[in-house]
């Protein structure tokens, strides 16, 4: 029988994070940290927003969005379109993200049917990079590397960044956890020279440690769920002329 993928809530993301901030008393940060207030705002959604206020979310301080796309090549967000593009009409620098499930299909299989399905990328100063999503497990927690070894993580996500190149003529942006990289790709520093990194890190006042390979973080994903914007917080490593400039390649 074929397995029907849902979306993902993206909460397993941070699971080990998360877990060591309860141990140690912590709450989710709901308000920008005090280091990083001068940067720009933004946030990410799926289908859980639904369908979302754009000119309430750009009024509260959003600047940016990423929207998820795709998952595997069975899942297309079915509020895709009125985030996408609502966001882009109300003035916001948006780009679109697909949902990695590595033991379903190769990573240019599923870089195509992301591709396909919203997740390309224009010159135009308004439209972010592609961004791949790479985290833990959320159907099988026993198999959270999804049964790949090191290398074989490694290589899946060259083959998908490969293709999204061949495709967009960008490379995609990566969103991970330091604890999963780690984990799943050993800490490959492969990847750090040619591809921004989206990094998640709740319950602090700054990134943290960065995954082997990049000496800086290009996005921050602060808070999971709890701020003022729909979906989960994000800020930029720049400033907003960086910003356009980093949607413009």
């Amino acid at each position: 029988m074929a397995h029907t993928l849902k979306p993902c809530r993206r909460r397993n993301r941070v699971f080990a994070a998360s877990v060591a901030a309860l141990a140690l008393g912590g709450t989710a940060l709901t308000e920008l940290p005090v280091s990083a207030a001068a940067k720009p705002k933004g946030h990410d959604v799926s289908s859980h927003q639904k369908k979302v206020n754009w000119s309430s979310a750009k009024a509260k301080g959003a600047r940016f969005v990423y929207v998820k796309a795709t998952e595997s090549t069975t899942y297309r967000n079915p509020y895709f379109a009125q985030q996408y593009d609502g966001s882009y009409d109300a003035g916001l620098i948006r780009g679109a993200y697909h949902f990695a499930v590595p033991d379903k299909s190769s990573g240019k299989t599923q870089a195509g049917y992301f591709v396909s399905n919203g997740g390309g990328w224009r010159a135009d100063g308004r439209t972010l990079p592609p961004a791949l999503d790479i985290e833990y497990n959320p159907y099988d927690k026993k198999r959270k590397c999804y049964g790949l070894s090191d290398r074989g993580m490694v290589a899946w996500i060259k083959s998908f960044s490969d293709e999204v190149k061949r495709l967009t003529g960008r490379r995609p942006v990566i969103y991970t956890t330091t604890h999963w990289w780690k984990t799943c790709t050993g800490n490959s520093g492969a990847f750090g020279a040619n591809h921004a990194l989206w990094l998640a890190r709740y319950d602090s006042s700054g990134a943290g440690e960065l995954p082997a390979g990049w000496k800086f973080w290009t996005i921050w994903q602060y808070d999971n769920g709890s701020g003022s914007l729909p979906g989960d917080q994000n800020l930029f490593n720049g400033s907003m002329g960086r910003l356009k400039e980093f949607a413009e390649g």
